[in-house]
């Protein structure tokens, strides 16, 4: 199975906010957000691992900046660390200013798949090089934040936890 780059899954999706999708303060709704970047992290996943892909957490969710009526939304995934078969989905949501066109960034997310085969069960995927420094910088928390998960699910005792256990030993 040969190796995949970041640039392979990248996904980005772009769209308007409209009426019916915001709260009583004319803002985009969080769990309409949320659905936008679970989509947009499902595609990166299966870009990466050319399988069915399920959403097996929302480990991080920041919802920084509002997002009001009328703005333009670009949310932008890729696949920030593959394991055996699951793969850390790392998003990032931009809002562009009206009048300038300018991007800021508003919102940001970290999605775990898992790729599944047609009945269901994990199969193997491709591993992922990281090539930039900020996709090298994704790449090493990946395997943090992924243990520190584990150890809240009760999946993975504290002591096994290396990459935990080394950021606070010295």
């Amino acid at each position: 199975m040969e190796a995949k780059y970041p640039k392979d899954s990248k996904t980005i999706m772009t769209d308007l906010v409209l009426p019916s999708e915001t709260n009583p303060l004319n803002n985009l709704f969080g769990g309409e957000l949320l659905a936008r970047m679970d989509r947009a992290a499902s595609i990166a996943a299966r870009r990466h691992s050319r399988r069915i892909v399920v959403t097996a957490s929302v480990n991080h969710v920041a919802f920084n900046r509002s997002i009001p009526v009328g703005s333009v939304v670009t949310v932008e995934a890729s696949i920030s660390r593959a394991f055996k078969s699951s793969m850390e989905t790392y998003i990032d949501v931009w809002i562009e200013d009206r009048e300038s066109g300018m991007r800021d960034k508003a919102n940001e997310a970290i999605y775990t798949f898992v790729a599944v085969d047609d009945t269901g069960r994990p199969v193997r995927i491709p591993e992922l090089i990281p090539e930039t420094d900020l996709e090298k910088e994704r790449y090493e928390g990946a395997l943090r934040r992924r243990q520190l998960s584990l150890v809240l699910a009760g999946k993975m005792k504290p002591n096994e936890a290396t990459e935990l256990k080394a950021l606070f030993e010295h």
